[in-house]
C-alpha cells in the first residue's frame, strides 16, 4: 500500500493533469475531458496523506466506516470470549448429532449465513477444532470438518448478502442502499450453498464406502482414540444460548428492516453499529455480570481491528494523492479509452482480475474497497454498469480465494489447527474452486445480460 502511495505520487511527475465535467450527482460526463500540464505533487503531501485524509471531503465516510469496523470487531470478540458463538453452534449441533449426513448441510448453512449476513470469517475459524471433533464423533473426517467450517465461513463471506465489511462498506462509498440488488446476491448464495453441500456429501459418500480413501484417515484414527466432547467445556450453556439467540434475532430483524424499509436503508451503517454496540454490551453483561471484563473483551476486539483501519487510511490516501495532483481524471480518461467498445462483460472480467491480483497482497476486504472503488465506480458508471454489479463482482473476487491462496494467514492457521498440509488441502479443494470461478463468471454474465 505504501508502494502504491509512492507510485501514485511519482505519476504526477509524468502524467498530465486533466479534468472531466461532472453532473449534479458527481458522475463524469464522457467526452468532456480537458488535458492540462504536468505538475508534480510535493512528496511531503504524499507521506502525510494517510493523516490528512481524515480532513478531506471523504473524512466523514472514512471515520464512520472505521468506527463501524471497530465496533463490529469488538462485539464479535466479546461474543467469542463469552462463549456466545461457540455455545450457539454447539447447542444446535447437539440436537443434530444423530442426523448423519444432513448435519453437514445444516452446519454449512449456519456458517455460511454468519459469513454472508454478519461478515464473520476469522471469528468462526476459532470453532474449527470443535467442529472437527463433532464430525469425527459421527464417523466423518477432518476434511469434512474443514469444509463445513473453514470453507463454509469463507464462502458465506464471499456470497455476501448484507456482509457489512464488503457489501455495506462498498454500498456506502457508492451512495446506494446496502439492500440494492440483494436478490441476485441471495440467488448466488443459494447456488454456492448447493455446490458446497454437494461437494461435501459426495466426498462423505466416498469415505463411507471406503474409509481409507479419506485424506486424513491415519490422523483421524488416532484422534478418535482420544475423542473428547468439547461441547461441555462452557458453563451455563442454556443461559448463554438464550441470551445470544435474542442477540442474533435482534440483528436479523434489523437487517430485514433495513432491506425492506427504504428510509432505514440510508442509515444502514450507523444503525447496525449502534445495534451491535448496545445489544452486544448488554448481552455480554447479562452473561458475565462483570462490566469491566465485558468492556475489556470489547476493547480487545476493537484494538485488533486498528491495523485494518490504518490500511483503510492508506488506501484512501491514494485517491487523495491523485485528486490533489489532479491526475485522477486523466487516469480515468485513459481507462475509459481502453474499455470503450470492449463491452460490459469484458470490463467486469477485468475488474474481477484486478481484485484477484490485489488479493495476493492485501487481505483486508475493507482496505481493498477503499483502494479500488473510488476509481472503478466512476468509470463503470460512465460505461453504463451499475454499482450493484460492481459490488457483486468485488465480493466474488475478494472472498473465495481466501481458502486457497497460501498468502492468507487464516487458511494457514486453520490447516495448522486441523493438522492438514497445504498440499493435501490444495489437492482436495482445487476442483470446487475452479467450479466456483466458472459459476461466478456465469452469474456475472447473467447480470450483464439483464442489466442488473
Amino acid at each position: 500500500m505504501l508502494c502504491l502511495m509512492i507510485f501514485c505520487g511519482s505519476l504526477s511527475y509524468f502524467v498530465p493533469q486533466g479534468a472531466f465535467v461532472r453532473d449534479a450527482g458527481g458522475n463524469i460526463l464522457p467526452g468532456t475531458y480537458v488535458k492540462g500540464q504536468v505538475e508534480g505533487i510535493s512528496f511531503l503531501k504524499v507521506f502525510t496523506a494517510p493523516v490528512r485524509v481524515f480532513a478531506s471531503e471523504d473524512a466523514l465516510t472514512i471515520i464512520m466506516i472505521s468506527l463501524f469496523l471497530l465496533i463490529m470487531s469488538g462485539t464479535f470478540n466479546l461474543l467469542d470470549k463469552t462463549g456466545g458463538i461457540k455455545t450457539f453452534i454447539v447447542s444446535i449441533m447437539r440436537h443434530l448429532r444423530d442426523k448423519g449426513g444432513p448435519v453437514v448441510c445444516i452446519t454449512v448453512l449456519i456458517f455460511m449465513l454468519f459469513g454472508s449476513l454478519f461478515g464473520m470469517f476469522e471469528e468462526l475459524v476459532t470453532l474449527l477444532p470443535l467442529i472437527i471433533v463433532f464430525m469425527l464423533s459421527m464417523n466423518m473426517d477432518t476434511m469434512v470438518g474443514l469444509g463445513a467450517c473453514l470453507m463454509a465461513a469463507c464462502f458465506g463471506f464471499s456470497t455476501a448478502i448484507t456482509n457489512p465489511f464488503s457489501v455495506g462498506t462498498a454500498a456506502q462509498l457508492a451512495g446506494i442502499h446496502a439492500s440494492s440488488g440483494a436478490w441476485l446476491r441471495i440467488v448466488f448464495f443459494v447456488i454456492v450453498y448447493v455446490i458446497l453441500c454437494a461437494f461435501l456429501m459426495r466426498y462423505l459418500k466416498k469415505i463411507t464406502l471406503h474409509p481409507q480413501a479419506s485424506f486424513t484417515y491415519e490422523n483421524d484414527r488416532k484422534k478418535r482414540e482420544n475423542l473428547i466432547d468439547q461441547a461441555d467445556e462452557i458453563p451455563n450453556q442454556q443461559k448463554i444460548f438464550r441470551v445470544y439467540a435474542v442477540f442474533f434475532a435482534v440483528q436479523g430483524l434489523l437487517l430485514a428492516a433495513i432491506a425492506c424499509i427504504r428510509v432505514l436503508s440510508g442509515f444502514a451503517i450507523p444503525l447496525l453499529a449502534a445495534s451491535f454496540l448496545i445489544a452486544g454490551l448488554t448481552a455480554g453483561q447479562i452473561v458475565c455480570r462483570n462490566f469491566k471484563r465485558v468492556l475489556a473483551y470489547f476493547l480487545q476486539g476493537a484494538v485488533s481491528m486498528l491495523p485494518a483501519v490504518a490500511m483503510i487510511a492508506v488506501a484512501s490516501s491514494i485517491k487523495l494523492i491523485m485528486v490533489e495532483s489532479n491526475i485522477i481524471d486523466t487516469v480515468m480518461h485513459a481507462a475509459l479509452q481502453l474499455l470503450t467498445g470492449k463491452g460490459k462483460f469484458v470490463t467486469i472480467l477485468l475488474i474481477y482480475g484486478l481484485i484477484l491480483f490485489l488479493q495476493l497482497f492485501i487481505g483486508s476486504a475493507s482496505a481493498k474497497i477503499f483502494l479500488v472503488m473510488p476509481i472503478v465506480l466512476p468509470i463503470t458508471a460512465a460505461l453504463g454498469i451499475s454499482p450493484t454489479l460492481v459490488i457483486l463482482t468485488y465480493c466474488m473476487a475478494d472472498g473465495f480465494t481466501d481458502v486457497i491462496l497460501p498468502t492468507n494467514p487464516v487458511l494457514l492457521i486453520g490447516l495448522s489447527m486441523a493438522n492438514v498440509s497445504y498440499g493435501k488441502w490444495l489437492k482436495w479443494s482445487w476442483k470446487i474452486q475452479l467450479l466456483l470461478f466458472a459459476v461466478s463468471v456465469a452469474v456475472l454474465f447473467f447480470g450483464v445480460m439483464i442489466g442488473y
